[in-house]
């Protein structure tokens, strides 16, 4: 059962877990359950998914109700009216806010601007020794992304060398590896904690906030960090 954390006329909104797709694709065929599918059945009415997050990554996912709303807010979401508010954690001791200004190249090749704004909320060092290092460094960040590139988040903290713990294409293999060994813990550590838009037919001003899957807060727990929801 998918966890339901906004709902009117025309949107609906869940709290997405990680691992689980958005919708079919060719690159997981043999997947069988899909979010927009299991939101489908378990209301009884179809949906149309006004945006994607990466199977990896849990937290709010928004769908519409109706093919209005559906075109209304795809449109609010290129055009970047819809804020978004992440939570990671990364490798290493993040600075306390840094902008990330650093274009992605798209499938084609061409390059697109791209741009996140991100403040460090927690820092925490485990007195476990990975590679050179004797100890191991982690921080919890608050992330905005201002455009909504492909794998913006997981490539730009790769690109300031704070990858995004869990990420196997764009994150280190060796904290990656360690999570696992250590922890049994596989899942990229990123979460989708807020939208914030106004709505494509009241224009009130909607906010939408989704708390954190069991896996992100058992490593919370692990890094001693307490975090108001």
């Amino acid at each position: 059962m998918l966890e339901i954390i906004y709902r009117d006329e025309h949107l609906i909104a869940i709290n997405k877990p990680h691992g689980l797709l958005v919708h079919r694709s060719s690159i997981a065929a043999d997947v069988s359950e899909f979010a927009i599918q299991l939101l489908r059945d378990q209301i009884g009415q179809k949906v149309y998914p006004a945006h994607r997050i990466d199977r990896k990554t849990a937290g709010v996912l928004l769908f519409a109700l109706d093919k209005e709303s559906e075109i209304a807010m795809q449109q609010a979401f290129m055009e970047n009216r819809v804020k978004k508010q992440y939570l990671a954690i990364v490798r290493g001791f993040t600075p306390d806010e840094e902008t990330i200004d650093y274009p992605l190249r798209k499938e084609n090749g061409a390059l697109q601007d791209a741009l996140t704004k991100y403040k460090t909320l927690e820092q925490a060092e485990l007195d476990i020794p990975l590679g050179k290092h004797p100890t191991s460094r982690y921080s919890l960040v608050l992330a905005e992304p201002e455009t909504g590139r492909m794998h913006q988040l997981r490539k730009h903290f790769a690109h300031v060398f704070h990858p995004i713990i869990g990420d196997r294409t764009h994150g280190c293999n060796k904290q990656n590896k360690m999570f696992k060994d250590k922890w049994e813990m596989e899942t990229m550590l990123l979460h989708a904690k807020q939208l914030r838009f106004a709505h494509p037919v009241s224009c009130q001003e909607i906010i939408i906030s989704a708390k954190l899957q069991l896996e992100f807060q058992s490593v919370m727990q692990l890094m001693g960090w307490a975090y108001d929801e």
